[in-house]
């Protein structure tokens, strides 16, 4: 299977600042030029694996002569000693290679990980958990893709994707009013098929989206957004949120975001949401552990 676009080039930068000028001087110095060796990529604790191309790429990058034999797919769970994936080859380049295969895939497979807990715990609600643009620089796609891994769903990849009215946007616009109305006229690349959804962070601001997208209805206007998202809600204040919306119109999505942790989730999917996003997912979730056994 073709690796993802963006692999190779980011294997490329994170060799180059690996490597620096004079390369792997500590595998030079002690380690003979025609030494050949084998080594596991092995789990130290129990997670859901991602980043098994940044593993295959950096080898083949580092030395073709290494082969790489994978006994993990990204998406499979593993427990703690578990393989992921072999390597054998010249000694040396095993060791060049190390640090950098086991950079992306520990990143990425604790996202993956992170993400499962959360799908994990709102099995059975209906409630889709997905992500947000919080993610390292040059990393999104990748970090996306782990997302999915780990059963989640991905948000916006990126701005153009999707138009998203926060509360800077209703701020700078003059108020939801305004901004709505200019969403509705569609200017500039914004077209019939780009999904909009819009921000609220109390009730009151819901009543206030809702009656103005009921008053453009009863004009005879088609409706404006097809999402709105909870910022910093508590499970009642979206159950009761959801009702409103539910009453006022179908067909609405619920997004609810914001302090979205372990212990909230269960709580927030069953009061109605429909997606949960995280920014955690990909901003601060642990690392797994993955080392490299001779």
């Amino acid at each position: 299977m073709t690796a993802p676009r963006d692999v190779a080039p980011l294997v490329r930068a994170a060799l180059d600042e690996d490597l620096g000028t004079l390369g792997d001087i500590t595998s030079l110095a002690t380690i003979a030029r025609d030494a050949r060796g084998e080594a596991t990529l092995v789990a130290r604790a129990d997670g859901v694996v991602s980043g098994t191309d940044f593993v295959v790429e950096t080898y083949a990058q580092v030395d073709p002569q290494v082969r790489v034999r994978l006994s993990s797919e990204d998406g499979d769970r593993v427990s703690a000693g578990d393989v992921v994936a072999h390597v054998e080859g010249p000694s040396r380049s095993l060791l060049t290679g190390e640090r950098v295969a086991l950079n992306f895939v520990g990143l990425l497979s604790g996202v993956a990980t992170a993400t499962a807990r959360l799908v994990d715990l709102v099995e059975g609600t209906g409630a889709v958990v997905v992500d947000t643009r919080k993610t390292v620089p040059g990393l999104r796609a990748a970090q996306k893709r782990a997302v999915r891994h780990g059963g989640g769903a991905n948000h916006r990849l990126g701005l153009d994707d999707a138009v998203m009215v926060k509360d800077n946007h209703l701020g700078l616009a003059g108020g939801l009013a305004p901004a709505l109305e200019r969403v509705r006229r569609r200017p500039g690349p914004v077209g019939h098929m780009t999904r909009v959804e819009v921000e609220v962070d109390s009730l009151d601001q819901l009543d206030e989206l809702l009656a103005i997208e009921s008053e453009q209805v009863a004009a005879g206007a088609r409706p404006v957004v097809d999402v709105v998202l909870l910022d910093n809600m508590g499970p009642d204040e979206v159950r009761a949120a959801v009702a409103a919306i539910r009453s006022a119109r179908s067909g609405l999505l619920v997004e609810v975001s914001g302090g979205v942790t372990e212990t909230s989730i269960r709580a927030l999917a069953e009061a109605g949401a429909d997606v949960i996003s995280a920014g955690a997912l990909t901003h601060s979730a642990p690392w797994l552990d993955v080392a490299l056994d001779l």
